[in-house]
């Protein structure tokens, strides 16, 4: 039975490098048409104007037939879907014949040449054979039986010229004749050697393919099934945490009844970690519908400057909390941008809660919005450390953080800048920073703006105003 079962697979696989090769092939007829047309043109043209007019015509209508055959032939094969046993052996038929009517074309020029010339060297007619044979060896080795047919004619054809005029004029083992013979063995070895590398180099880089592809296919998989487990995961985290996260938030309210200090404290911790595990599960499902292209965006037209204000407010009391004041300048004039409000505020968010955090505590960041040339940036200024370009890969990277000495100790999931440049990616725009001058770092977003009024523009967040998920 396993026996079966390999012979099975075997014929498979043979059926599927068939195709390939077939393919391979055709696509390589399309790519060399125009310098085996050139080479053509070449032949007749000199057959034409020094031996025969008639050998030029003859050779005229055969290579028209031959490249309207092939050409033919290629585009099907390169249309066809399905790859199939019976369909790759019908175009292997069509391609055998296709490659022995293009021989004959060579044979008929080479040898008719060969006549008109009479016994000699038939420089142009050895010429010709020889492109043909490193032509056939260089471009015609995917398919096996190919190579080998045309290199048995143009063996032939070799051996008959030199052959025929040593019958014709009776020559001794002393004359040139004889060494034109011989010269022709040499020089059809060499063709042969030269097709069996090709060949070799052909097989060596299709098996490379097929690992590599064997190999591409099976990390995909694994990185579908990392994809999957963790949306499930995280999915099935969000209900118990959401009710975890009520419950301490109730109890810190103290409606439920008077609370101990010693509570207090631990509920205090239990509630920063739970809101720490409830932006870890958001970002890691942001994550993965980036990384799926399924994140969604509700594009409307956006007042930037309430959308600013509004983030300011929300992420003020956490700023607060770090000993850090946020004060955005509010431009009087009012600009419109084409974007998701909830999703430009997550990326507000994540800028202005990494300000605070990298900024010394008493210190102020600074909020501005400048524009021109069609386009608008939002300015968040830090007064902290300050990040240099060497840094820049890390601050992007969702598997890296930035350590920066003096930086509060707090909690992060670390990916939130990666899914702000996302973000920001999907709406046109960009999200980067830069050193100041002094103490600090300015991160800003760059949007284009609306071509019409901002009066008609959204002006407040949809759905749960002021809501802060600092990442």
């Amino acid at each position: 039975m396993s026996e079966v079962v390999e012979n099975e697979t075997a014929e498979a696989t043979n059926d599927q490098d068939l195709a390939q090769n077939l393919k391979d092939y055709a696509w390589v007829g399309q790519k060399m048409a125009g310098q085996r047309r050139m080479a053509f043109a070449s032949g007749v043209l000199l057959a034409g104007y020094y031996y025969s007019i008639t050998i030029a015509i003859v050779c005229t209508v055969i290579i028209a037939c031959s490249e309207i055959y092939d050409t033919v032939i290629f585009r099907q094969i390169a249309a066809w879907p399905d790859k199939s046993q019976q369909t790759a052996r019908w175009f292997l038929a069509k391609l055998l014949f296709g490659a022995m009517l293009s021989c004959g074309i060579i044979l008929y020029f080479s040898i008719a040449i060969a006549f008109v010339q009479g016994p000699g060297p038939h420089f142009i007619s050895m010429f010709f054979l020889l492109a043909a044979g490193l032509f056939a060896a260089m471009h015609n080795h995917q398919v096996k039986v190919i190579l080998i047919s045309r290199l048995v004619a143009y063996g032939v054809a070799f051996l008959f010229i030199p052959l025929w005029d040593i019958v014709v004029t009776g020559a001794p083992l002393q004359a040139e004749l004889w060494a034109n013979l011989f010269t022709s063995v040499f020089v059809l070895h060499f063709v042969v050697e030269c097709s069996r590398n090709y060949l070799s180099i052909y097989r060596v880089n299709q098996k490379q393919m097929v690992a590599l592809e064997s190999k591409t296919r099976i990390a995909n998989e694994a990185v579908e099934a990392k994809a999957e487990f963790l949306s499930t995961i995280s999915h099935e985290l969000r209900t118990p945490l959401t009710s975890i996260k009520g419950s301490i938030d109730l109890m810190s309210t103290e409606r439920l009844g008077p609370i101990p200090d010693g509570v207090k404290k631990a509920l205090e911790i239990a509630q920063r970690n739970c809101n720490r595990l409830v932006r870890l599960v958001d970002d890691t499902l942001d994550l993965q519908k980036i990384a799926a292209g399924k994140m969604s965006f509700d594009m409307k037209n956006i007042n930037l400057s309430h959308l600013v204000e509004s983030s300011v407010a929300a992420n003020r009391p956490y700023a607060e909390r770090l000993g850090i004041t946020l004060h955005f300048d509010r431009d009087a004039k009012d600009l419109c941008v084409l974007g998701d409000w909830a999703r430009l505020e997550q990326v507000m968010t994540n800028v202005l809660s990494n300000a605070a955090k990298f900024s010394p505590t008493g210190s102020e960041v600074q909020v501005q919005i400048k524009s021109g040339n069609g386009k608008t940036r939002v300015l968040v200024i830090d007064k902290g450390v300050g990040l240099t370009e060497n840094e820049r890969a890390d601050v992007f990277d969702r598997y890296s953080k930035v350590n920066t000495v003096g930086t509060k100790k707090v909690g992060s999931t670390g990916i939130g800048m990666s899914i702000s440049e996302k973000i920001m990616q999907a709406h046109g725009g960009q999200i980067s920073f830069y050193k100041n001058q002094g103490a600090g770092t300015t991160f800003f977003l760059e949007l284009a703006l609306c071509p019409g009024p901002a009066n008609n523009a959204e002006k407040q967040a949809p759905g749960n105003k002021g809501v802060s998920t600092a990442a």
